[in-house]
């Protein structure tokens, strides 16, 4: 009996901690104030709980965050890189609940097919990711496609199962693919729909290639662009509105992200969706390359908002982790981007 129960403890072991993971220290720094030199908390349609730029001094692979999950009520996470790894962990709080750090980290690459890791970038190129029940969905930019691992407590050591693309890998621009795939509430009203968008990959219009994932041809809708904004993710809320993160580049001093709400009634085959502009930020505010966002309720039932940044592993640039509560009935935005 003693064996049994240590073969079974041996097993549970391996699955939670498999062999490739490796356990890195994440150095913090908080970010007590999201707008530089002010005090002001509210942005939008947002108010700012707190937030850190983070690193791992010894280990250069947590760079490239490009989606971000949160799990078990804010407590964990799991995110995608762009270099092909899989990095999750828990978020450190303080007494009043705001997040200070990282604890707990992982990093694994993300298994191929067969197996392994990707051999190269243009295969390893995570932009997307969803939790699905069991399973977790990833996007890829470059070779475009959609895999599903599995189990999604432990997706470390699954191999990668292929997922058929609705939108045509000849429509996708190179480096401008599917950035965004997430997966609606069941008791929404696209009850547990799985919706992917584009960077910015268009139309003959101008709108952004999407689709409802499964559907085939018949779930092909788009999702309309406003120039210089691109999409880089996005999170349903718990009504079916989708929120789409947005960022703005025009050289290092003209950096953006704003958030738009789609209400789940303007996501349908067919349609070109849009929605309210309702937060907007540039430089004055503690942003940077923004790459991730999800949304989540706490214990008090608030709508949390979780935002990431990828940091191109360049030190000009940061790892972000940012918090804020989405204000009931907000619906626009209200200012806090300077022009």
């Amino acid at each position: 009996m003693r064996r049994q129960l240590s073969g079974a403890a041996l097993a549970a072991l391996l699955l939670l901690s498999p062999a490739r993971a490796e356990e890195v220290s994440i150095a913090t720094r908080p970010i007590e104030r999201f707008r530089i030199g002010s005090a002001e908390t509210r942005l939008g349609a947002f108010t700012y709980l707190g937030g850190f730029s983070y690193r791992a001094p010894a280990n250069r692979l947590v760079a490239g965050i490009s989606s971000i999950r949160m799990r078990e009520g804010g407590r964990a996470f799991l995110t995608v890189t762009d270099t092909g790894y899989w990095f999750a962990g828990r978020i450190r709080r303080d007494e009043d609940g705001r997040p200070v750090g990282i604890e707990d980290a992982r990093i694994s690459p993300i298994l191929s097919r067969a197996g392994q890791p990707q051999p190269r970038k243009g295969m390893a190129d995570a932009e997307g990711l969803a939790i699905d029940g069991d399973t977790v969905l990833v996007s890829f930019e470059g070779n475009h496609r959609i895999e599903r691992f599995r189990p999604a407590d432990a997706p470390f050591d699954a191999r990668a199962e292929p997922v058929a693309l609705p939108i045509p890998r000849r429509e996708l621009r190179s480096n401008e693919g599917i950035e965004t795939i997430t997966v609606a509430p069941r008791g929404s009203p696209l009850a547990g729909e799985t919706v992917i968008v584009s960077e910015r990959s268009v139309d003959a219009s101008g709108n952004l290639l999407a689709a409802f994932l499964g559907r085939g041809s018949k779930g092909l809708f788009t999702v309309r662009r406003e120039a210089p904004w691109s999409v880089t993710d996005g999170a349903f809320l718990a009504d079916g509105d989708l929120l789409l993160l947005e960022r703005r580049y025009e050289g290092f001093t003209r950096i953006g992200m704003r958030i738009r709400r789609l209400p789940a009634a303007a996501l349908k085959p067919g349609a070109v969706a849009d929605g309210p502009v309702i937060m907007e930020a540039d430089l004055g505010n503690e942003i940077d390359n923004m790459e991730g966002i999800d949304a989540w309720r706490d214990a008090d039932g608030r709508t949390i908002v979780s935002l990431v940044s990828d940091d191109n592993a360049s030190f000009l640039q940061r790892n972000l982790y940012l918090e804020f509560v989405l204000e009931p009935g907000a619906q626009a935005a209200t200012g806090g981007a300077s022009r």
